[in-house]
């Protein structure tokens, strides 16, 4: 599995990086058999390679035109020792861009906003410091992350108080200003337009011209623009929240530190605010192809739009919201990884939507073999 490699997910200290080609972790009790139909004999074994190399559990789904197959290994609670089961809720982390570019798209396909529209058009006074400029930053910019806006998990304050001191902090609520203050207190990473590089900060930026387009709130639109439509009933949007909906696991981490000695935390618990639009749904594998499935069928976005999403920037195989990959088979996949404290996904689509996967670790701290596991469903699942 191939892509241009970015840094998305990414969660600063505590190290996360879901690219295609990620993988995994923890060394859990003996894999649990994957459950589901018959079939799919090389994404079980890859999925039991993941549980093998160290992740406590790992749910997935698979889709294929109107059939469903599910999958899981490993343990859902490391405690307990219960399975890790195939319907699992999770954090999905960064994947949640796709939605709030989805619902971007919508809005320009209604003439509400157009993707050129500067920054500061809808925003006024509010990217400004160091250099930033939103007069100079367009909305597609801040969706295919060409906007140079700086990543404020990279804020080193920022960074210790909500991933080095994640434990302690977790249950406090940040608001999309902290996030937007630890920003702008650093330069530009570039200038906007010239390269391409993941920052959190750009998704932020684009819920808040979300919520000043349509008056509502990001959940909102998420909700009544995708989650109710497509009927995902595993789909959350949390707020504030730090309860994971039933039916789910634990989540582990091991904040940022390495080796087998490490101490594993329960990362369950923690206040969603502090992700928000850049990555705070909830949601679960098969809801996950249920909307990249549509998404690529046409049923969220018209043709115009689902082309600008589509298209790709400088060497990043990034569009809006949404990256390409590239199989070993020669298969092209549109999908999205997500990391955060306790949970690693991917989630990813053929073209034409009909051969979706979806798969979450429950463990942060190496993605290494979620590539392999994505190989063995869209190249030699049977």
């Amino acid at each position: 599995m191939t892509t241009r490699r970015h840094s998305a997910a990414r969660t600063g200290v505590v190290g996360l990086a879901v690219a295609a080609t990620a993988a995994t972790v923890f060394t859990a009790p003996a894999a649990q058999a994957s459950t589901g139909r018959t079939g799919h004999e090389e994404t079980r074994r890859a999925l039991d390679a993941v549980v093998r190399s160290g992740v406590p559990g790992v749910a997935s789904q698979a889709r294929v035109g109107n059939s469903v197959w599910k999958g899981a290994a490993g343990v859902g609670n490391m405690r307990t020792g219960a399975p890790r089961g195939a319907d699992d809720r999770f954090r999905i982390a960064s994947i949640t861009k796709t939605f709030v570019a989805t619902v971007m798209l919508q809005l320009e396909s209604e003439g509400r906003l157009d993707l050129d529209d500067s920054v500061e058009t809808w925003l006024p006074g509010v990217v400004r410091g160091h250099g930033h400029d939103g007069r100079k930053i367009t909305v597609r910019q801040l969706l295919n992350h060409t906007s140079g806006v700086f990543d404020f998990l990279d804020d080193p304050a920022y960074g210790k108080k909500y991933l080095t001191d994640f434990v302690k902090n977790r249950l406090l609520t940040r608001t999309p200003q902290e996030a937007l203050d630890a920003a702008l207190a650093h330069a530009p990473t570039f200038a906007p337009g010239t390269d391409h590089a993941y920052s959190n900060t750009n998704y932020v930026l684009a819920a808040l011209v979300m919520e000043r387009v349509t008056g509502h709130t990001y959940e909102h639109e998420v909700r009544t623009r995708i989650i109710q439509p497509l009927r995902l009933r595993a789909t959350v949007l949390p707020g504030d929240s730090a309860l994971m909906p039933k039916p789910s696991g634990r989540a582990y981490s091991k904040i940022g530190e390495s080796g087998d000695g490490a101490r594993i935390y329960d990362v369950t618990h923690q206040n969603a605010s502090q992700t928000w639009a850049e990555g705070d749904m909830i949601s679960s594998a098969g809801d996950l192809n249920r909307f990249f499935g549509a998404l690529m069928r046409g049923e969220l976005l018209k043709p115009q739009q689902l082309k600008a999403m589509k298209t790709t920037v400088f060497d990043s195989g990034y569009g809006l919201g949404i990256e390409k990959l590239t199989a070993s088979c020669g298969k092209e996949l549109w999908g999205h990884g997500g990391g955060w404290v306790g949970s690693l996904s991917y989630a990813a689509t053929t073209e034409d939507g009909r051969h979706s996967f979806a798969l979450n670790l429950n463990g942060d701290w190496d993605a290494s073999g979620v590539g392999a596991v994505l190989e063995a469903e869209f190249c030699d699942a049977s």
